[in-house]
C-alpha cells in the first residue's frame, strides 16, 4: 500500500474509530476494532472508486466480511 493509502487509512482509523465516540477504557476501544476494516473496505463508499468500496478492485478475496 502506498504511503498516502497508509496514512489515509491512519486518518480514517482515528476519526471514524478510535476518536468517534468516547471510550471508557482502551479495552472497551479495542473491543470496538475487530468490524472497522471490514466496514473500511466492503461498505465505505469512495468517491475516488465511483462511490464503491476498495474490494471491488481485489479479485481474489475470501468473502469472509459482514
Amino acid at each position: 500500500m502506498p504511503s498516502s493509502k497508509v496514512e489515509r487509512f491512519h486518518r480514517t482509523l482515528l476519526e471514524e474509530w478510535a476518536y468517534a465516540r468516547f471510550y471508557t477504557s482502551e479495552d472497551q476501544r479495542q473491543a470496538n476494532y475487530p468490524g472497522v476494516p471490514d466496514r473500511y473496505n466492503y461498505h465505505r463508499p469512495r468517491t475516488g472508486y465511483g462511490g464503491r468500496t476498495p474490494a471491488v478492485r481485489v479479485t481474489n478475496l475470501t468473502e469472509r466480511h459482514t
